[in-house]
């Protein structure tokens, strides 16, 4: 992960410091120094503050070489962030550590025809759950993250996937938690950021594209940790590719979204989301693909890759991860998304020289997602977040 050479301020320092530590689970001294370009007596000053402040601990460790440092740097596991992930069926609310360890959970469920005022009920519903389960064990959230499917840049408080107005929430939260910052995020950005602060194995620390395909089909640019368009999410799930396509969630006919979401498959395979979700990796195998299912799958894989191909000439980058359903097929199968990048006429591998990875999907195990969210913005805010509200 490339670093600024000289962090511009004090959060910053601290940010480029926990956010190391976030994404490589700890470090030693003298490789964390040098990971975020500081002196070692510089790095020690910083450190003091933030194990005084119980944002860090050292603990004792074998030495990676002889003579070496005995002293492993981690984020402490004390540390209480909250995290709720909303869903097409439910509100997951929760509480975790900055690694990742859920200590509650729980899914209040949603109306089958959600609208702004059912919604913010169920919202006030999982706040005072939360509020409830952390009063009871006298544990105060240093951040809350919460994730919104289609959640736009523009305008938080419009969303055409599910109804829900982001300020009015921010308000509950004021009340409940009134000295707890708070960030509403794209779900696919959460995701984005699940995979690059959880996965040991990540494909790319450069600039690229993250691209989810579940319930909806999103994109993410995901860039340096630090600077504040780190995560952006990039509409490409509806993309119309003709008027006489199959009807999408958002309105319109003939979205990619509505080829290659996860309800779109299930209707493909003739069963259902819920099942498919169930069986998790193993529908590839326990659902049988017919060469007619197959060859309709292949097409609509191929729009998919039209798509990704297409928000690449918008923005080219160099790396495009893909995470979900196509994640779990077979090489020759997936094949497909790339040869969908290739025919595009300004982009493609050939002339872009895009890598392509695949890891695996990260839906089902809300609110994991907006957890890693919570504590990448504490991380990036160098522990020193604001207290108002905020939308990301």
């Amino acid at each position: 992960m490339e670093m600024p050479e000289q962090p511009r301020s004090r959060r910053q320092t601290r940010a480029a410091i926990l956010t190391h530590l976030l994404q490589s689970g700890g470090s030693f001294r003298p490789p964390l120094a040098k990971a975020v370009r500081l002196s070692e007596a510089s790095l020690s000053r910083i450190l003091f503050d933030l194990k005084a402040e119980g944002l860090i601990e050292e603990v004792r460790r074998p030495a990676p070489y002889v003579g070496g440092p005995t002293g492993l740097v981690s984020l402490d596991g004390t540390v209480a962030l909250g995290a709720l992930e909303l869903t097409g069926q439910w509100l997951s609310v929760g509480v975790g550590g900055l690694s990742g360890e859920l200590r509650y959970t729980e899914r209040v469920p949603l109306p089958k025809k959600p609208t702004v005022e059912s919604v913010g009920r169920v919202f006030r519903e999982a706040l005072t759950l939360l509020r409830d389960w952390t009063q009871r064990r006298h544990i105060r959230l240093s951040q809350v993250g919460i994730t919104v499917p289609g959640l736009g840049r523009l305008s938080v408080s419009g969303n055409p996937i599910i109804p829900c107005d982001v300020e009015r929430i921010g308000g509950m939260f004021g009340e409940m938690f009134p000295s707890v910052p708070v960030a509403f995020i794209n779900s696919v950005v959460a995701h984005a950021t699940f995979h690059r602060c959880r996965s040991d194995s990540y494909p790319f620390s450069d600039p690229h594209l993250f691209v989810f395909v579940g319930q909806g089909v999103a994109g993410a640019w995901v860039d340096d940790p630090i600077e504040d368009d780190a995560l952006d999410p990039v509409e490409l799930g509806h993309m119309v590719f003709g008027t006489d396509g199959p009807r999408c969630r958002c309105g319109h006919h003939g979205c990619v979204e509505a080829y290659t979401s996860l309800p779109a498959l299930a209707e493909l395979l003739r069963t259902t989301e819920a099942e498919l979700l169930q069986l998790g990796p193993d529908w590839v195998t326990a659902i049988p693909l017919s060469s007619r299912v197959r060859q309709e799958l292949r097409q609509r894989l191929i729009r998919l890759g039209l798509a990704i191909g297409n928000t690449l000439n918008v923005k080219p980058c160099r790396g495009v991860v893909v995470s979900g359903w196509p994640s779990l097929l077979a090489e020759d199968d997936r094949k497909a998304i790339v040869d969908g990048i290739d025919a595009c006429l300004l982009g493609g591998r050939k002339h872009a020289q895009v890598s392509l990875a695949f890891v695996p999907p990260s839906n089902g195990n809300d609110p994991q997602a907006a957890l890693a969210f919570a504590a990448f913005c504490l991380a990036r805010s160098g522990g020193m977040p604001a207290a108002s509200t905020e939308a990301a």
